[in-house]
C-alpha cells in the first residue's frame, strides 16, 4: 500500500477543497457541485466507530449540520500531502457518493477503488442499503464503478449497488459476531496461485453464478473443508472466499461454544440464528476439537470404556451432523471447516454427502513466495527477491509476514538511532534486513508436519 486513508478530519478541509476543485476538469466530477460538497464536510456527522486503515485513523466528528444523515469522508495521503478524498451523504438506507478525487499522479493505480472501499465500510455501519453514484457522462471513473460491483442503470450513467445486509439483519449479523468484510480480500491473497485458482472454479463461481451452473448440471458447494499445516493461510482464504462473494462471514469459535456449557445446544442454537440470514458463509476453525475421530481427545476412559469427555465430544460430532444436511438445503450459503489434520477428524464427518470438497491449503511455492515478498517489500525495487525466495523455503505466509515485519521493525530502528534522519529515498528495510530476520524466524512448519501433510493429500483430499 503507498498510502494512508484516514477519516476525514476538519484540518482537512482546504486540502480536500483543492484537490476537489483543482481535479474537477479531469473527467472526476460529479453531479454534486463543489459547493455541496463542502456544505457536506464542513457539516459533517461521521459513520459511528469509524477507524482509520493503515497506521493513520481519524476521529472527526459531530453532528451539526444542514439536515439529512451522516456525511462520512475519506482522505488518503502521502508524505504528508492529500492525494485523494471520498465523501458521501445518507438520507434512511440510501447514500450518494458525492465525490472521488484524486491527484492527477495517482489516477489509474487502484487509489480510487481503495477510497471507495473505505467509503463503504463507513456506510454500512451506518445500515446503508443501497449505494448510489451519479456521473454527468460517461468517462473512466464508470468502468471502474462496474469492476466494483455497482450497477449503471439507463439514463444519466446512473450506478447503484445493494448491500447485502440492513435492518434486523445487521443486528442478528452483530448478536452472531458476524461482520460484512472488505471486498477486496480476495486480490489481496498473495501468490497461492494454484490454490485461488481451484478455489474459484469449483467454488466461488458456482455460488456466484448458481443459474449459469444449473444450465450445466453444476450444484453450487454447501460445505468444504481446508487442510493442511498451521499457518498456511486456511483462515485467510475462508475470509478471501466470503469477500469475493459479498457475503456476510460468520465464525464459530469451538472454545466459546464449549464456555456455553453445552456445547451442542449453544451450536443447534448459533445454526438455527444463522439460519435467519440471506445469504452467509461460516467458518468453523480448528473444526477437529467438535468432531474427533472416535477414540481421540477422550481423555482417561471410566470402567463401562467411554469417559465422560469422550461422550461430550461425541455429543457435538452428533449434533453437527445432524446440523450439515439441513444447512445444505438452503441457497447461498456456505460452510466452511479448517483443521491442521485431517486424519484426527472423524470419518463421519467428512463423507460424500456432508462435504463437497476437501482442500489441502500447503506451504507456498516458490512463485508464491516470490508474490508474497513482493507485497511486503513493495517500495524498496533493491530488494533481491530471488534470495528472499531461496531463504524462506518452507515458510507459510504468516513466517513470511513476521520476518518482513522484523526487518521494516530494524531499518525503522537504525533510522532512529541516526542523529539526523535520513532522506525518505534512504528509509526502509534492505536485503541484508529482510534476510536476518528471516534466519531469525524458526518456520511454522517442520519437515515432519510436510511429510504428514503430503500423506494427507493422497488420502483425504477430494477436489
Amino acid at each position: 500500500m503507498n498510502w494512508l486513508i484516514h477519516d476525514y478530519r476538519e484540518d482537512d478541509l482546504a486540502d480536500v477543497v483543492h484537490l476537489i476543485d483543482s481535479t474537477a476538469g479531469l473527467g472526476q466530477e460529479s453531479v454534486f457541485s463543489l459547493a455541496e460538497c463542502i456544505s457536506a464536510l464542513t457539516a459533517h456527522p461521521q459513520a459511528p466507530g469509524a477507524s482509520g486503515v493503515g497506521a493513520e485513523a481519524g476521529g472527526g466528528g459531530g453532528t451539526g449540520g444542514s439536515g439529512g444523515g451522516p456525511r462520512p469522508a475519506v482522505v488518503a495521503v502521502r508524505g504528508g500531502a492529500t492525494i485523494g478524498a471520498a465523501l458521501a451523504c445518507t438520507a434512511g438506507e440510501r447514500a450518494w457518493v458525492m465525490r472521488i478525487a484524486i491527484a492527477p499522479a495517482w489516477r489509474g493505480r487502484g487509489l480510487a477503488s481503495a477510497l471507495l472501499r473505505e467509503l463503504e465500510r463507513r456506510l454500512v455501519a451506518l445500515r446503508i442499503r443501497r449505494i448510489a453514484y451519479v456521473l454527468p457522462e460517461e468517462e473512466l471513473l464508470g468502468e471502474g464503478l462496474s469492476n466494483a460491483g455497482y450497477t449503471r442503470h439507463p439514463a444519466a450513467a446512473y450506478f447503484e449497488k445493494a448491500e447485502p445486509a440492513a435492518g434486523t439483519a445487521v443486528d442478528l449479523l452483530e448478536e452472531l459476531g458476524g461482520r460484512l468484510l472488505p471486498g477486496d480480500l480476495w486480490e489481496r491473497v498473495a501468490g497461492m496461485e494454484a490454490e485461488k485458482d481451484l478455489i474459484e472454479r469449483r467454488i466461488v463461481r458456482p455460488l456466484a453464478e448458481p443459474e449459469l451452473a444449473a444450465r450445466h448440471g453444476v450444484r453450487p458447494p454447501r460445505a468444504i473443508a481446508l487442510f493442511g499445516p498451521p499457518g498456511t493461510g486456511k483462515t485467510t482464504f475462508a475470509r478471501a472466499i466470503a469477500s469475493r462473494l459479498g457475503w456476510p462471514f460468520v465464525e464459530l469459535l469451538p472454545s466459546r461454544l464449549a464456555d456455553q456449557g453445552n456445547p451442542a445446544a449453544a451450536l443447534r442454537t448459533a445454526f438455527a440464528r444463522i439460519g435467519e440470514l440471506e445469504r452467509v458463509l461460516v467458518f468453523i476453525d480448528e473444526v477437529e476439537e467438535i468432531a474427533p475421530a472416535r477414540g481421540l481427545g477422550a481423555g482417561q476412559a471410566d470402567g463401562r470404556g467411554r469417559s465422560e469427555a469422550a461422550a461430550a465430544a461425541h455429543g457435538v460430532t452428533n449434533e453437527l451432523l445432524k446440523i450439515i444436511p439441513g444447512f445444505r438445503e438452503r441457497d447461498e450459503r456456505l460452510l466452511v471447516c479448517a483443521t491442521n489434520s485431517v486424519r484426527s477428524l472423524d470419518q463421519a464427518f467428512l463423507r460424500h454427502g456432508r462435504f463437497d470438497y476437501l482442500v489441502p491449503i500447503g506451504t507456498p511455492d516458490a512463485a508464491a513466495r516470490a508474490a508474497i515478498w513482493r507485497r511486503h517489500a513493495a517500495d524498496r525495487p533493491t530488494v533481491d527477491l530471488d534470495a528472499l525466495v531461496a531463504a524462506s523455503a518452507s515458510f507459510t505466509p504468516a513466517d513470511i509476514e513476521h520476518a518482513a515485519r522484523g526487518a521494516a521493525q530494524a531499518a525503522f530502528e537504525r533510522d532512529l538511532a541516526r542523529p539526523v534522519p535520513g532522506p525518505p529515498e534512504s528509509a526502509g528495510a534492505s536485503t541484508e534486513d529482510y534476510l536476518a530476520a528471516t534466519a531469525r524466524c524458526r518456520p511454522t512448519v517442520t519437515p515432519a508436519m510436510i511429510e504428514e501433510f503430503t500423506a494427507d493429500i493422497a488420502t483425504h483430499a477430494r477436489i
